[in-house]
């Protein structure tokens, strides 16, 4: 171990671990004291982790983050987020050098950004309030400026064993033959009113009587829509960040069926009466498409409600979902806001389409349960599949 000069606290040494798990590479080590960590910012998608215990920062440029590797970084300009989610949901107020707890992700967001993992440690952007460090590869013409971060490096524990949120995730769940009856929520993309449908779902259904468990499988990490699900009043809420992930864009199939069967049994061993899932983004979305797709997913869901903006999206994926061989209860989402909408949306297909309002009846919302609970889901014939 060599001493860096001038520096007593800075030491440089040899850590197996960041490229591959046999190379070595030289990196500065900076112990993190107590004052120093209680002045942090700490984003949601790192909300789980232990703040007391001892820490330290890894730092080398060509050190290359993994996917949900906790990073720590001094904010170098305020732009599109001037706003952090911390662990409590709060929005904390950003300012130039403010340090912060945040995780290494890609991610996807048409109406805002498209970012991939940064490949090492030098600038990089926060592309979501709720703790994303990325690169942005594109911007939707709305967006301003990202805010921009300087990484001082990857947060490590004691031993010098770099910190990702795989590290975090909830323990496997108690074996259970319980399998809730499942409605899946499912859209045309982001903003589709995914979000609002589930938690329209849940209260529907608890005001029936039922104890209720929602997650959402896929997204980016932040608070939001779990608080939602709490507020509608589902007893039991989860999401990916609770299995190790800081948000889904770029993980691989197997790796999300884990995530998306994981989060299921979890609400299963909680005791619950009924289950809502959500799928962020839309079916032409490739992580989207290839979970409905999968008989391990397909085999968790008695029937999908379909959210759209539009009539024309309604319809295109009412025909995708059941095209996977999945039952489509009802049609929701942003377009039963306009009347119009909601007409045309009905003129086209023939299923039912119900706003908030109706999805929260607890009659219907209980009926459509019950249409789950006896349909039965006939599979199309699928090709070899990562297991």
């Amino acid at each position: 171990m060599r001493r860096s000069v001038g520096h007593p606290k800075v030491v440089l040494v040899r850590r197996t671990r960041p490229l591959t798990d046999t190379e070595e590479i030289d990196v500065l080590t900076i112990p993190l004291t107590p004052r120093r960590v209680a002045r942090l910012k700490v984003a949601y998608t790192v909300r789980n982790l232990d703040l007391a215990q001892p820490l330290q920062v890894v730092h080398d440029h060509d050190l290359a983050p993994r996917h949900g590797d906790v990073m720590l970084a001094a904010v170098d300009r305020i732009g599109q987020h001037p706003k952090l989610e911390l662990t409590t949901s709060r929005r904390s107020a950003l300012y130039t050098g403010d340090e912060i707890l945040v995780a290494a992700a890609a991610r996807y967001a048409p109406d805002q950004f498209e970012a991939e993992v940064p490949e090492d440690l030098g600038p990089c952007d926060l592309v979501a309030a709720g703790g994303i460090a990325a690169r942005i590869r594109s911007s939707h013409v709305k967006m301003s400026i990202p805010t921009s971060l300087n990484p001082i490096g990857l947060l490590a524990d004691a031993g010098g064993r770099i910190v990702n949120l795989s590290d975090l995730a909830l323990a496997a769940p108690v074996p259970t033959l319980r399998r809730p009856t499942t409605i899946v929520v499912a859209g045309t993309a982001m903003n589709a009113g995914k979000t609002t449908a589930v938690a329209s779902l849940v209260r529907g259904l608890t005001a029936a009587g039922l104890r209720v468990g929602a997650c959402k499988v896929t997204g980016t990490g932040a608070g939001g829509d779990p608080w939602l699900y709490r507020d509608a009043g589902a007893a039991e809420v989860l999401d990916f960040t609770d299995v190790g992930f800081a948000a889904t864009y770029r993980i691989p199939l197997p790796a999300l069926l884990d995530c998306a069967t994981g989060l299921h049994a979890h609400l299963a061993a909680r005791d619950v009466d009924a289950i809502v899932i959500e799928i962020a983004d839309g079916v032409l979305h490739a992580e989207t498409a290839a979970l409905l797709d999968h008989p391990r997913i397909q085999a968790l869901i008695d029937g999908v409600v379909f959210a759209a903006g539009d009539a024309a999206g309604a319809l295109l994926g009412v025909s995708r979902v059941r095209a996977a061989g999945l039952e489509v209860l009802a049609v929701g989402g942003l377009l039963t806001t306009s009347p119009l909408a909601t007409r045309e949306a009905q003129a086209v297909l023939d299923l039912p389409v119900y706003g908030s309002a109706d999805l929260s009846d607890p009659a219907l919302s209980a009926s459509l349960l019950q249409k789950a609970r006896v349909t039965v889901i006939t599979p199309r014939a699928h090709c070899a599949q990562p297991a």
